[in-house]
């Protein structure tokens, strides 16, 4: 995306929440970038076996850990 300055009717984002916007969408555009290479490699090779798979209960749970131990505390 080109550098272009923000037309009349935007109001520019202080560099610290530029910042931010950029990395969120770098996060997002490598998130879509993993999907997409497992959709070209279903397309290219098949669904994978099922006894190489995981279980979904096993993966949300693991995920439901993760999202647990980000949040925040409070002392």
């Amino acid at each position: 995306m080109s550098e272009q300055p923000a037309p009349a009717a935007r109001q520019p984002l202080e560099p610290p929440a530029a910042d931010a916007v950029r990395s969120y969408a770098a996060a997002e555009r490598a998130k879509t970038d993993t999907l997409a290479s497992v959709l070209e490699d279903i397309a290219t090779n098949g669904y994978p076996a099922p006894e190489t798979g995981v279980l979904w209960e096993t993966a949300r749970d693991a995920h439901l850990a993760t999202l647990a131990d980000e949040q925040a505390r409070v002392a």
